[in-house]
């Protein structure tokens, strides 16, 4: 289970905030909605290709990203 140890003097705002950044980023979130209501098979396949698009645009970026231009000086 996750958690945030709240700081002294710290509002229960803030530390709400800090653990739902922390629960969206590690896709807790997520999760839990998608789990709340049945999901078709269908419906299955398309979210994971969904996200597999988003990953392989994101790996596409970076793989073709120009490489440093190293230049030589002539001495």
């Amino acid at each position: 289970m996750r958690g945030v140890t709240m700081k002294k003097g710290e509002p229960v705002d803030r530390a709400l905030k800090r653990l739902k950044t922390k629960l969206d980023s590690e896709g807790i979130l997520e999760e839990m909605r998608r789990r709340r209501a049945f999901e078709t098979p269908t419906e299955r396949k398309q979210r994971k290709l969904r996200s597999a698009s988003k990953r392989n645009k994101i790996r596409w970026r970076f793989s073709n990203a120009p490489a440093a231009v190293t230049t030589e000086t002539a001495e």
